[in-house]
């Protein structure tokens, strides 16, 4: 059994920060991609950033410059700094991460998702 349990969702004004947090538990042999991925009301899921075991990150071009996708050392936590908030940045924020269990190989697990509301 594995969980992704994310944090830091909440209001903030346009221009302001939030870092979410997501961290996984569970029965884990590896992790590998671990990421952020958003979906606005009446609009698909979109990818924000993933980040390999190695560190490579790939940012979508709507966040670069603003968002940072980081892993912990323990290497299974992921956090998301945002800064310069957008108001079409209101979304909620779901934390993806590709897992090795004792019985699976390579499967992508969600968390339930934390909603950031950004006011204009």
């Amino acid at each position: 059994q594995v969980q992704l349990a994310e944090s830091g969702g909440g209001l903030v004004q346009a221009g302001g920060s939030l870092r979410l947090s997501c961290a996984a538990g569970g029965s884990i042999v590896s992790i590998n991609v671990m990421g952020w991925y958003r979906q606005a009301p009446g609009k698909q899921r979109e990818l924000v950033a993933t980040i390999t075991s190695g560190g490579m990150t790939n940012h979508a071009d709507s966040v670069k410059g603003r968002f940072t996708i980081s892993r912990g050392n323990a290497k299974n936590t992921v956090s998301l700094q945002m800064n310069s908030l957008k108001p079409e940045a209101t979304a909620i924020y779901y934390c993806n991460a590709n897992i090795w269990t004792p019985t699976s190989f390579g499967v992508d697990y969600w968390g339930k998702g934390t909603l950031v509301t950004v006011s204009s």
